[in-house]
């Protein structure tokens, strides 16, 4: 326990999609647990106000922050409303992310500027605004979330994504060793199988709408026989976030039950 006490986190993507835990919402809350003071930062701000409902109604300390982190201005604005109210900023998590499905062919350039806005470029955005802060602390850890389909095919068509996720990779690898010898650390969890609300929201409709076989579907797939949960990508989020995990940067880390690891899905 207390492994974030005294320290500071902004979360983004901090809500979410309807009833449940996403993994966002599950990082907030866990980091909270662990002592630290948390923006939650979402474009839906009633989202992001749940996150904090909840964290206080746990005796932590939570402030709601909307956002559109594919704009600067948003991300600027985010990470100096966490200097003023919390003094520092410690924890810079970066959960936002969108997918969609599609072969180079058929996918609309819209939708891939927006795509790679969305999930590659808050990013950017997020770390450019956080780093001087963290620079002047001489500390700090980003944790950006990504997916195995950044380093391997999965039996959709998920041309745009898959870059996306490919290029968090990047860029998180050139934060790492830039920022090294300045205290601060970068790391990626690449997310596999995990049940949460955007996932059958986004998802259902590759399984023909229907929400039970897809579970099935995607249990199978998993080498445990089930999907993890928001809270396994939670705690592997908290050792990269803490002191625990002081000495390691720039590392790619999957949580998805060793599906990674798998010939064929």
């Amino acid at each position: 326990m207390n492994r974030l006490e005294a320290k500071t986190a902004v979360v983004t993507g901090a809500g979410t999609q309807g009833a449940g835990i996403g993994n966002g919402k599950a990082c907030a809350i866990v980091y909270a647990r662990e002592g630290a003071k948390v923006l939650a930062v979402d474009i839906d701000f009633e989202a992001a106000q749940e996150t904090a409902r909840l964290i206080r109604s746990e005796g932590g300390v939570c402030e709601a922050f909307a956002a559109d982190v594919s704009k600067s201005a948003d991300c600027q604005n985010a990470i100096e409303a966490c200097v003023e109210k919390f003094g520092r900023v410690d924890v810079l998590h970066n959960n936002v992310g969108i997918t969609n499905s599609g072969n180079p062919v058929e996918y609309g350039e819209d939708d891939w500027d927006r795509m790679m806005n969305i999930n590659v470029k808050s990013m950017f955005l997020t770390a450019k605004h956080a780093l001087p802060y963290m620079e002047r602390q001489g500390s700090g850890s980003i944790v950006n979330i990504g997916s195995i389909n950044g380093v391997r095919a999965i039996p959709f068509p998920k041309t745009a994504y898959a870059a996306s996720k490919a290029a968090v990779i990047g860029l998180s690898r050139e934060i790492a060793i830039q920022y090294a010898a300045k205290g601060i650390r970068c790391n990626v969890v690449l997310v596999g199988l995990v049940r949460t609300p955007i996932v059958e929201n986004n998802n259902v409709k590759l399984y023909g709408g229907n929400i039970e076989e897809m579970w099935r579907m995607r249990d199978r797939m998993s080498p445990t026989g089930k999907q993890g949960e928001a809270w396994d990508v939670a705690h592997a989020c908290l050792f990269l976030a803490s002191d625990d995990s002081k000495y390691v940067n720039g590392v790619v880390l999957p949580v998805d039950g060793g599906l990674i690891n798998m010939v064929k899905l």
